[in-house]
C-alpha cells in the first residue's frame, strides 16, 4: 500500500506538470498522464520539453488552475484504482521472501502472478501458486499444490504418495529432500495440500494443515530474473 505522503506528493508533482504544461500552451493531460505512469523518467522528459516552449505570460488565471489541480488528484487517484485493480485481479509482481521454493524459485527473485488464472478453473496439482498463509491471512506464501481435495496424501521418509502413487518430484533436490513421516489423510472438500520445493526449510501443509481453496489467489506464472527475464515456472 501507498503512503500518504507518497500520494500527496505525487499529486503535488502531476499537478505542477499539469499547471505548467498548460501555461506553456502543451497539452497538459498527457504530460501530466506520462510523468504519474512513468515517474521520474516522466518528469526527466517533461524538463526537456518544456524547455523549448516558453510559458505565457498572461498566466492561466486562478480559477483553471485550481481546475488543473484537481484534475492531477482525479489522475492520480484513477491511476491507484487501477492499479488495485490489476494487482487483484489481473496479474502482480511479487519478490521471493526465503528459500523454501528453491530452486525453482530462489530467494529475492521476482515473479509474476496471474491472478485471473482461477477465475474459470481450480488449483490443480503441481501448480506453483500464491496463498494466503492461513494461520494468519494477512501474509501470503508462495508453494507448490501437491493435492487436490479428495487425494490422500502420506508421506513415507519424505517421499510424497498421492493415492497411493509416489508424486514425480523431480525438481526437488536431493539435498532438499526430508525424511519425515505425515499421514495418511484425505484432503477435505474445499482445500489443497501444498509444501515447498525445498522441503527440509519449508513450512507448509505439514505442519499448518491443509489450505482453503479461496485462500488461492493466483498461479505463478514466471519469473523475472536469471539468465531468460521471462522463465516459465513449472
Amino acid at each position: 500500500m501507498m503512503s500518504s505522503v507518497f500520494i500527496v506528493v505525487s499529486w503535488a508533482v502531476v499537478s505542477w506538470v499539469a499547471v505548467d504544461a498548460a501555461r506553456r500552451g502543451r497539452a497538459w493531460l498527457f504530460w501530466a498522464v506520462l510523468v504519474w505512469f512513468t515517474a521520474v523518467l516522466g518528469l526527466g522528459i517533461w524538463a526537456v520539453a518544456r524547455r523549448r516552449t516558453p510559458a505565457c505570460e498572461a498566466g492561466l488565471g486562478r480559477r483553471r488552475t485550481a481546475l488543473l489541480w484537481l484534475a492531477g488528484a482525479a489522475i492520480v487517484a484513477f491511476g491507484l484504482i487501477l492499479e488495485a485493480w490489476t494487482t487483484t485481479f489481473v496479474g502482480q509482481v511479487v519478490r521471493v521472501e526465503g528459500q523454501a521454493m528453491a530452486p525453482t524459485l530462489e530467494d529475492r527473485a521476482y515473479v509474476v502472478v496471474n491472478r485471473m488464472a482461477y477465475l474459470r478453473a481450480r488449483p490443480r496439482r503441481g501448480d506453483v501458486v500464491m496463498l494466503l498463509y492461513p494461520v494468519n491471512p494477512d501474509k501470503k506464501f508462495l508453494k507448490r499444490i501437491v493435492a487436490e481435495e479428495g487425494d490422500t496424501v502420506r508421506i513415507m521418509d519424505g517421499r510424497v504418495y498421492v493415492n497411493d502413487v509416489p508424486i514425480d518430484d523431480n525438481y526437488v533436490r536431493p539435498e532438499y529432500r526430508s525424511h519425515e513421516d505425515w499421514g495418511p489423510q484425505v484432503i477435505p472438500e474445499g482445500y489443497c495440500f501444498v509444501m515447498g520445493d525445498r522441503r527440509n526449510n519449508s513450512s507448509d501443509s505439514r505442519h499448518w494443515g491443509m489450505v482453503p481453496i479461496k485462500y488461492v489467489l493466483g498461479r505463478v506464472a514466471c519469473r523475472l530474473s536469471g539468465e531468460r527475464w521471462f522463465t516459465a515456472v513449472r
